[in-house]
């Protein structure tokens, strides 16, 4: 007899073994072994799976639902460790239309036996660890198939061209593998499509302008660590359901094309991590449905277009890390819904738009390393939700706002690198999340509040390189998290509390360049989590306090 290797052989003579065996198994044998081979990490991870004397037990099985008839139709097995691999049986549940495993850890290769399954409409076995090629050959007679999902595992080999045959197909994900190779021209054949996900695999070519052709898709996800050759495809403006355009990370180049103003319906466009170049399109303006716009990590120059004041229903600006220049309108501050601005590593210059914060939404605000002049708003935090504030490296002057020390909801607030001046509010500290307060280097003065609540958040407090006078005080040792305090180069006096060697995870403290007197603390040498200290240029006197032995960059 001659050996064939012809995988579709196989496959006939699998279902074939199959047929001639399913009166001898039922639904109820099929999950029961399903089960024996699906183990989770103290035995069964199905532990309501036992037989019984009802007489359809299965139907009653965490995950499975029935028909009349008492066979599955639907398998859900999800969001539970399990361990093991699938087994040919599966293929004996020729009513399932839905099959769920996903994020369960499963490992192996799919069972040829799968193409049994020809009444599916469901088929999602993302989040395991399945591996080899996809065998495409399992899918053919799935003719109902509308979802068939297999993000993140460990697929090899170039994508399956059979998913061509799957006419009433609207999901595709074939993402977070590692398939090689181009995107085949003929899935712009699959004309049902509504979403596709070829995103994170590693594929080459160049972009995917054929995918213009899948009038229904709505989303569409190709990009992350594939990497294509030349630019955006101006066909894809003619995409006109598109909610989703996702070609962030795929080494796109070239100008982002006029003609995706057309998308209409577009709410989400992410092109970050890329090397695009030119201007920010102002017929950009026409995606009024546009909800988040990320551009960062590029090569984008000139202005934000005044024509994007139309984009009243944006709620994230992403455009950091470009070499955009000129100022941040006023009408930015105007947008109902933005709730997440990223600036930083951009050339902006004049202020921040006063009204910013205004529409009681703002959760982030970030315009690090720009050459931004005048007050901070006063309102940035008028909603109350406004979690992080970084300022850092700009030319922002006036008093740090009062308003932002009632703000309860910041986890974090850097401005330092200004010429900000006046007293810090006493609010800052006693925020109950706030773990960030980096001010150093401006112009602050005045003593630190003696009122401190003591938030047990706080993790690192860095003042240096100001003007800041009175005493350091006690009630920083209150701080249960702190573990960075940076006081160097203000005008300090006093003595250093004791208080703070009894913080158990400060390991950072730099009090240096001050004017602060007396003794240095016995109560230093039993503070185990410090790896460096600087009380240095200060009026100190006495010894070195006894027992300090652990590994200790120290400068008195």
């Amino acid at each position: 007899m001659k050996v064939t290797t012809d995988r579709s052989f196989y496959v006939c003579i699998s279902l074939f073994i199959l047929c001639s065996v399913c009166s001898a198994y039922s639904d109820l044998d099929v999950l029961l072994k399903l089960k024996s081979t699906m183990i989770g990490p103290k035995g069964s991870g199905l532990k309501d799976w036992e037989p019984s004397s009802s007489p359809s037990p299965h139907c009653s099985f965490s995950g499975v639902t029935c028909d009349q008839d008492s066979r599955v139709v639907t398998l859900n097995v999800s969001f539970m460790p399990l361990f093991g691999t699938l087994p040919p049986e599966i293929g004996l549940l020729n009513k399932l239309m839905n099959l769920t495993i996903s994020n369960v850890n499963l490992t192996g290769r799919l069972p040829l036996e799968m193409a049994n399954l020809t009444t599916l409409k469901v088929f999602n076995i993302s989040g395991n660890v399945f591996k080899g090629n996809f065998p495409g050959q399992i899918i053919l007679g799935m003719t109902e198939l509308e979802v068939l999902d297999t993000y993140n595992n460990n697929f090899t080999g170039p994508l399956p061209v059979e998913v061509v045959s799957l006419k009433n197909l609207k999901h595709l994900s074939f993402g977070g593998n590692y398939f090689t190779g181009e995107i085949p021209e003929s899935y712009s054949e699959i004309q049902s499509l509504e979403y596709i996900g070829l995103n994170g695999i590693g594929l080459n070519g160049t972009v995917p302008a054929f995918l213009s052709r899948l009038k229904n898709l709505r989303e569409m996800y190709i990009g992350y660590y594939n990497t294509y050759n030349g630019g955006i495809p101006p066909e894809f403006g003619t995409l006109s359901n598109l909610r989703v355009l996702d070609m962030a990370c795929c080494n796109i180049s070239g100008v982002i094309p006029k003609s995706l103003s057309q998308l209409k319906n577009l709410q989400f466009l992410y092109l970050q991590l890329n090397r695009l170049t030119g201007h920010i399109p102002p017929e950009l303006s026409g995606l009024t449905s546009l909800k988040t716009l990320d551009l960062s990590y590029n090569s984008l120059s000139g202005e934000i277009p005044e024509s994007f004041s139309a984009l009243t229903n944006i709620t994230l600006i992403h455009l950091f890390k470009n070499n955009l220049y000129g100022s941040i309108p006023q009408f930015v501050g105007d947008f109902p819904n933005l709730e997440v601005l990223q600036l930083w590593g951009n050339n902006f210059t004049l202020g921040l738009p006063q009204n910013l914060g205004k529409n009681e939404k703002l959760l982030m605000l970030d315009v690090t390393m720009n050459n931004l002049t005048g007050f901070i708003p006063r309102d940035l935090c008028k909603g109350g939700k406004l979690k992080s504030l970084i300022l850092t490296e700009n030319f922002f002057s006036g008093p740090i706002p009062e308003e932002l020390g009632e703000c309860k909801s910041l986890t974090k607030i850097q401005a330092m690198k200004n010429f900000l001046n006046g007293t810090i509010p006493a609010g800052i500290f006693n925020m109950p999340l706030l773990e960030i307060i980096e001010l150093n280097d401006n112009h602050l003065s005045g003593p630190l509040p003696g009122n401190m609540s003591g938030s047990d958040s706080l993790a690192q407090l860095k003042l240096s390189d100001n003007d800041l006078t009175g005493q350091v005080p006690h009630i920083i040792g209150r701080f249960s998290n702190l573990a960075i305090l940076s006081l160097q180069k203000n005008r300090f006096s006093g003595e250093i509390p004791n208080e703070i060697f009894n913080l158990k995870l400060i390991s950072t403290i730099d009090t240096s360049g001050n004017n602060i007197s007396g003794e240095i603390p016995s109560s230093i040498s039993g503070c185990r989590s410090l790896t460096s200290v600087d009380f240095s240029r200060n009026s100190l006197h006495g010894g070195i306090p006894t027992g300090i032995g652990f590994p200790l960059a120290v400068s008195f």
